[in-house]
């Protein structure tokens, strides 16, 4: 039978099937020599909009740093995935404390490698704690003015000095930059700074820093769980526009930091028809007013009660925020367990209750309040909470109170806060570590002032509230010396109930964050301190 096949082709059919047979072996080898190099990438494309000026540990101070920190270097103490939960990394246990809650003993963790092959030991941390402290980065300051002094007591382990009792210290040691670097590779010095490379212990290691792009080698000696991708090469986009488009075609397989309102909608809804996967946690950001108590009319506690009974948070969740923010009712984030909703006491949008508190003020339609609300006109956000605000009291208050409304840049505003320009400002607070004291201390702590002056040194100054409370200050000193954690929730709940009572600041709410991946990516997480787990990604 083949014999008589192959007799009946005429020089010209056997000639053309040659050809096909050649085209069809040539595409053959070309798929087979294809798949193995796909397979060898192993790696994923992270888009994001964030801007990285460096990423040296002892400088870097923004959260899309602190993200590549995480994932590059290794901490004493970290966060279990998925919890608020400490526990050891480059330490073995959590710290021993003296009685007087000074002294901190770390045990470390042995065989342990720099990304340049140097080995880690009790002195290698010792230097990059004290070049962190030392070298006058922006976030130099969370260590300083806790630590007074750091030794190695052992080959591995780690004695540090606390200045005075900070019971939250474990947790301030998690802060992404207090990361270990080789000493080998850095120096201690003022400004003595390497804003694009790192060698650190982390599951990746740092190949390329770059303006648009950085791309990221996973660690081959790394001491814990290998990556479950060979690599991170992250796209910097230009525009939220950009990052969406490039989500939407496939060109990243995920999408961190950036989208706008709209965009982020837009990804839902079609969520279903495309694959895509959408992880949505509540973050760690939360967004306040802040009241200058030494600016009049918000001298009087009734007036800024009434601007707390205004405000609506399920109105600028739904219609606002479309559902991306969570409402919050204290300065503590709900993801803590030592929150308490303390301004659910003066409900939202409770009318009755602020013109109550107006007309006990003095204030009426012939003789209306009026005050100054300011926002930072670089972020269109902080524009539309604060005009809804502002309609809200328009339309359910009358004539009754006035609120006018100013905008400034975000580093003006900052520089000038202290100053006492400002009524009333819309901002926001992220954590430099998750613990309830980061959402305390730096709101109503003041080290120089009085009731009659209110503060003139300390946290609430910087804040731009100037409030004062002796009794706040003696709860803040007894819950950073206090270790047990069902005490130290007592005096949290105190120091909210004072907040709520006073009202310095008047909470609003809590963030969500999201991050976007295709449908072929497995292991797409967030967690509650901001971070991505890089080393959990990786395509099916």
């Amino acid at each position: 039978m083949v014999k008589k096949l192959w007799r009946s082709f005429s020089l010209g059919e056997w000639f053309g099937w040659l050809t096909l047979f050649g085209l069809c072996c040539i595409l053959a080898v070309s798929c087979s020599r294809s798949t193995p190099q796909a397979a060898d990438t192993g790696r994923i494309t992270l888009g994001t909009t964030a801007k990285v000026s460096t990423i040296d540990p002892a400088d870097a101070y923004n959260i899309f740093s602190g993200n590549l920190l995480y994932n590059l270097g290794d901490r004493l103490y970290s966060y279990q995935l998925g919890t608020t939960k400490l526990e050891p990394q480059l330490a073995t246990a959590l710290p021993t404390v003296s009685k007087d809650g000074l002294t901190y003993k770390i045990p470390l963790r042995q065989g342990v490698v720099f990304h340049d092959g140097t080995a880690f030991d009790a002195k290698a941390m010792t230097f990059s704690l004290e070049r962190f402290m030392k070298n006058g980065g922006a976030p130099a300051f969370l260590l300083s003015d806790a630590v007074d002094s750091i030794q190695p007591t052992g080959a591995y382990e780690l004695t540090i000095q606390l200045k005075k009792p900070f019971a939250a210290f474990p947790s301030l040691l998690a802060f992404s930059g207090a990361c270990a670097v080789s000493p080998k590779a850095y120096e201690i010095g003022e400004g003595k700074f390497k804003p694009e490379e790192f060698v650190g212990t982390g599951a990746y290691k740092l190949v390329r820093f770059g303006t648009d792009s950085m791309q990221l080698e996973a660690f081959d000696r790394y001491w814990g769980g290998k990556p479950k991708n060979r690599g991170i090469d992250i796209q910097f986009f230009s525009s939220p526009a950009n990052l969406f488009n490039a989500f939407r075609t496939g060109a990243v397989d995920v999408a961190y930091q950036g989208l706008a309102l709209e965009q982020i909608r837009n990804l839902r809804e079609s969520k279903a028809d495309k694959g895509w996967q959408i992880v949505e946690e509540t973050g760690s950001g939360i967004n306040y007013l802040t009241l200058n108590m030494q600016s009049p009319p918000l001298d009087k506690l009734e007036v800024r009660q009434a601007i707390a009974a205004i405000v609506d948070r399920p109105l600028l969740q739904s219609r606002i925020f479309q559902g991306q923010i969570d409402p919050l009712y204290s300065l503590i984030p709900a993801t803590l367990e030592e929150q308490k909703p303390v301004f659910e006491r003066y409900g939202d949008r409770n009318i009755k209750k602020a013109t109550e508190l107006l007309q006990k003020a003095g204030y009426s339609e012939s003789n209306p309040l009026r005050v100054e609300f300011w926002y930072r006109s670089n972020l269109p956000n902080d524009q539309l909470a604060a005009m809804t605000i502002r309609a809200i009291a328009q339309k359910h208050l009358g004539k009754i109170i006035q609120i006018d409304l100013n905008s400034i840049e975000s580093t003006m505003a900052y520089n000038n806060l202290d100053k006492g320009i400002y009524p009333i400002f819309l901002l926001d607070w992220t954590p430099d570590f998750l613990d309830s004291d980061n959402y305390i201390y730096p709101f109503l702590e003041c080290s120089k002032g009085s009731f009659e002056k209110g503060c003139e040194e300390g946290q609430s100054f910087s804040q731009g509230s100037f409030y004062y409370n002796k009794e706040a200050n003696e709860l803040i000193d007894r819950s950073r010396q206090e270790l047990n954690s069902q005490s130290r929730t007592k005096l949290f709940g105190q120091l909210q109930d004072i907040l709520a009572k006073d009202v310095p600041f008047i909470p609003l709410w809590q963030n969500k964050d999201f991050l976007f991946a295709q449908k072929n990516v497995q292991g797409a997480s967030l967690e509650a301190t901001q971070k991505v787990p890089l080393w959990m990604l990786r395509k099916s």
